[in-house]
């Protein structure tokens, strides 16, 4: 695999940008080697810059559930563009695809866009403290949601401790106020209720976890969640940034049975378009501006291109009611292939991810156990197969409608040699 012009354009990126990227995990450090530079892509590959064709599994991260480039949407955006790229001021759009997104989530009976899944989780939470009037929220070791400063922190060895930011440039006592608890234990967030009983705002949780790998919730974990929430007067968050529109189409919440008092949506909303939405109960984002004191803006927030491609891509989904049942029965495959080949795997839906551990991955702590040298190796011989996946231990990876059943074949052929390699 040739890849000169890729090296080339990277050594002129990392004079001018952050390790030559707009975005961590697009660096390839995590598998030791400098990234490809892409060119274009169309269903489901992508194309380098060095003209190497790749079956994609990224997926943009998630926002592809119908490939690269689907015509509907492209088509969409096309006239949207002709109107005008943005406007600053109200439209019709951002009413219909407002309408789609309650229609598929009740629990969210009003809606605000935004830019990114960063703004809507930051947002959100902003909206559960100043409609509780208390400062402390709760999220769980390994779930991410986004770059906000009073989410990047983990916990200590104790579940109750004071946190510490994962980044330089952020304040001890930016954090001092979210408290971790551990994914999938019932007793780590009790005990936080417990010490502080009136003082915890949310619990902001990923429904299924994605940014540690993925990693399922338990039976009855996101019922307790539920539970405890209401008992003691906090908020429910789901981030479902990933999860929403598919895992279903009324995200994690259809798919599991359980409702959030606010929602975080992304990537797939907006179609591939940089669009995010936040929403719950009407009681709620009525303490939002102009209505109330919980102040929230964005100049670009409902931007006209953004709402177009939102609006077809979920129009696209109301079109395909087989759309998740084929999604299941492709993504088994790779997930069988994996087992065959002696992977350790977990998958949920049109999401799995492969861990190289002997233990039953169920939470950070379990999660970390996976040898990132052996995934590192995986993940390069599936690209030097011609499979493009996460250059990363911690991500997912994502199914689209576009891929054939030829791609899953030649992708489950490459695994299994994948996992026979490993284990010589």
């Amino acid at each position: 695999m040739k890849t000169n012009t890729s090296e080339k354009l990277y050594q002129r990126a990392v004079k001018l940008m952050p390790g030559g990227v707009n975005s961590p995990v697009r660096a390839f450090r995590n598998v030791g080697r400098d990234p490809l530079f892409i060119d274009h892509a169309n269903g489901s590959y992508i194309y380098d810059a060095d003209g190497n064709k790749f079956i994609d599994y990224v997926c943009s991260w998630g926002p592809d559930i119908f490939g690269h480039a689907y015509p509907p949407i492209i088509e969409a955006v096309r006239k949207a563009c002709e109107k005008g790229l943005t406007f600053g001021a109200c439209h019709e759009g951002e009413i219909l695809l407002a309408e789609k997104i309650i229609a598929h989530f009740p629990s969210m009976e009003m809606v605000r866009l935004v830019s990114s899944g960063t703004e809507a989780v930051m947002s959100a939470i902003r909206a559960a403290r100043g409609f509780t009037g208390r400062d402390k929220i709760i999220k769980f070791e390994g779930c991410y949601h986004g770059h906000c400063d009073s989410l990047l922190v983990k916990g200590g060895s104790g579940l109750i401790t004071h946190t510490i930011p994962d980044s330089a440039g952020i304040p001890e006592s930016f954090t001092k106020h979210t408290l971790i608890a551990k994914y999938n234990d019932k007793k780590s967030v009790s005990d936080l209720f417990d010490t502080y009983p009136d003082e915890i705002a949310c619990i902001i949780v990923e429904p299924c976890a994605a940014n540690m790998g993925v990693v399922p919730p338990k039976k009855g974990f996101l019922e307790y969640l539920r539970e405890i929430s209401k008992k003691y007067g906090a908020l429910l968050i789901f981030d479902e940034v990933i999860t929403g529109f598919r895992l279903s189409d009324g995200g994690a919440q259809k798919f599991y049975g359980v409702n959030a008092d606010l929602t975080a949506l992304g990537k797939i909303v907006g179609g591939g378009m940089p669009l995010a939405a936040y929403g719950g109960k009407r009681e709620i984002m009525e303490c939002i501006s102009p209505l109330g004191s919980v102040y929230q803006a964005g100049t670009l927030s409902g931007n006209p291109v953004a709402v177009a491609a939102g609006i077809a891509t979920l129009t696209a989904i109301e079109q395909q009611p087989d759309l998740y049942d084929r999604l299941e029965r492709k993504s088994a495959k790779p997930e069988a292939a994996m087992r065959k080949a002696g992977i350790n795997v977990n998958r949920v839906g049109s999401l799995l991810t492969a861990f190289f551990t002997d233990k039953a991955v169920t939470d950070y702590e379990s999660a970390c156990t996976s040898d990132r040298d052996k995934y590192a190796a995986y993940f390069n011989f599936l690209l030097e197969s011609g499979i493009y996946t996460a250059p990363s231990q911690f991500e997912a990876m994502f199914v689209s409608a576009a891929h054939s059943e030829e791609d899953i074949d030649v992708t489950c052929n490459m695994i299994e040699k994948a996992g026979k390699i490993l284990h010589e």
